[in-house]
C-alpha cells in the first residue's frame, strides 16, 4: 500500500479530504484514478475508500500555491461519484470552498495576518476569484465559535465567503441562452450561470408543492426522469452539449417561502435531491431573485423594484442567508457573500493499493 498526506475536513454542509496538489499524480488520468481508489468509488456505500456514501460526502479538494497575482491559492474541486466510477471536475463547490482559507494557513500556504486573514483561492475549475475571511486569533486558526449553520449540527467559528466575479462561471454569461427565461417543453425556465450553471424551474409546473423532502422526491421516478429529460435541454441551450454524463447545469425548484425566508428550494446534485444546498447554488438563486423577468423575480413579484440586500433560501435543513452589493457601472455586478463554518476533522495519511503508484 501507498500512503498520500491527507487532510478529512467538513466544509459547510460538504465533507471530503484535501490535498496539497503536489501529493497527488501529475497527470490527470492518473489522479482521478488514484481518488476513485482513495473514496471507494463504485460502490454505495464506498466501503473500500474514505467517501461517504452520498454525493455531499465524497468530494475532494486539492490546493496549491497560486501564480496569479490576484490569488494566494489555486483550488481544484472533484466530485467523485458514489455508485460510478468516476469524476467531475467541471463545477465548483462553495461547501468544500470553506475548508481551503483554513487548510491553507495551517499548511503555511498563507500567513496568518492578525485576528482575522483574508485568503485570495482561485477557482481553477472555473477561473473565478473568492476571498475567505479566517477566524486566526493569536496567529492560528480558530474552529471554535457561535456560528450555527442549518444543516450541520453545533456551532463553530464563522468562514465569510465572497464572490468576486462568479457570472459566467462556465459559460461566460448570466444568462447562457440569451433569455432571462426560456420555454422547455411548455415550461417556464431560467437558465442562470452564476458560480454555478442552473436550470430554475417552479415547483408547481412540474406537480410539485416545493416542500417536498428529498426522499420523497428522489423516489418520484417518474418526476426525476421528466426533470432530466428537461435538463438535458437546458444543457444543449446552454451551450454545454450533451450533459448526460455532466453534473452541470443542477436542476433547482423553487416555491414560496413557508417559514419567513425569500423562497423556498430544492437543490439537485443532479440526479439526487440536496439534504440542504449548495454554496454556489445559493449565490446564482439569490442572483435569480433580482433579475428581473426570471422565473424567481416573477413568483417573487419582483418587478424593477428596489433590489434585495439580503436573500434567505429555505432548503430542507433549514435556511441560507445571502447578502448581495451591487457595483460597477450603474451597479450591474452582483457579489455575493455568505457565511458558513468550517472544521478539521483528522490529518494523516490515506492508503491506496500499490497498482495505483506514482511517481510523486
Amino acid at each position: 500500500m501507498q500512503r498520500i498526506p491527507c487532510v478529512l475536513m467538513r466544509g459547510g454542509t460538504s465533507k471530503g479530504p484535501v490535498f496539497l496538489a503536489w501529493d497527488l499524480p501529475v497527470s490527470i488520468q492518473e489522479r482521478d484514478e488514484l481518488l476513485l481508489s482513495v473514496m471507494g468509488s463504485g460502490h454505495e456505500l464506498e466501503i473500500d475508500g474514505i467517501g461517504g456514501g452520498s454525493p455531499q460526502t465524497s468530494k475532494v479538494a486539492i490546493v496549491s500555491p497560486s501564480l496569479h497575482p490576484d490569488a494566494d491559492v489555486d483550488y481544484l474541486f472533484v466530485q467523485v461519484m458514489v455508485s460510478q466510477r468516476r469524476v467531475d471536475t467541471a463545477p465548483n463547490c462553495g461547501n468544500m470552498l470553506c475548508a481551503v482559507g483554513p487548510f491553507a494557513i495551517e499548511q503555511g500556504l498563507v500567513k496568518a495576518a492578525g485576528e482575522l486573514t483574508r485568503v485570495r483561492i482561485r477557482n481553477l475549475n472555473t477561473g473565478t476569484f473568492v476571498t475567505s475571511d479566517v477566524q486566526t486569533p493569536d496567529g492560528k486558526v480558530s474552529y471554535e465559535g457561535d456560528t450555527a449553520i442549518d444543516g450541520v449540527p453545533g456551532s463553530a467559528a464563522p468562514v465569510q465567503l465572497t464572490f468576486l466575479d462568479a457570472a459566467g462561471s462556465k459559460t461566460g454569461k448570466l444568462f447562457p441562452t440569451g433569455s432571462v427565461q426560456d420555454w422547455f417543453d411548455d415550461i417556464p425556465v431560467t437558465c442562470i450561470d452564476m458560480a454555478m450553471p442552473m436550470m430554475i424551474i417552479e415547483a408547481r409546473h412540474l406537480g410539485k408543492r416545493g416542500d417536498e423532502t428529498p426522499t420523497e422526491l428522489d423516489a418520484d421516478k417518474d418526476f426525476l426522469q421528466r426533470l432530466e429529460a428537461l435538463r438535458l435541454q437546458a444543457g444543449m441551450a446552454m451551450g454545454l452539449g450533451d450533459v448526460s454524463d455532466k453534473v452541470i447545469p443542477k436542476p433547482v425548484l423553487v416555491s414560496k417561502a413557508v417559514a419567513g425566508g425569500t423562497l423556498q428550494v430544492r437543490y439537485f446534485m443532479p440526479h439526487n435531491c440536496h439534504r440542504a444546498l449548495a454554496i454556489t447554488g445559493s449565490i446564482g438563486i439569490a442572483t435569480a431573485c433580482v433579475s428581473e423577468g426570471s422565473v424567481v423575480a416573477q413568483m417573487l413579484g419582483n418587478t424593477g423594484g428596489p433590489r434585495l440586500q439580503q436573500v434567505r433560501i429555505e432548503h430542507p435543513s433549514g435556511g441560507i442567508d445571502v447578502v448581495l452589493s451591487y457595483t460597477g457601472k450603474n451597479g450591474k455586478t452582483i457579489r455575493a457573500s455568505v457565511v458558513r463554518t468550517a472544521r478539521r476533522l483528522f490529518s494523516g495519511f490515506v492508503y491506496a493499493p500499490v497498482s495505483q503508484r506514482f511517481a510523486g
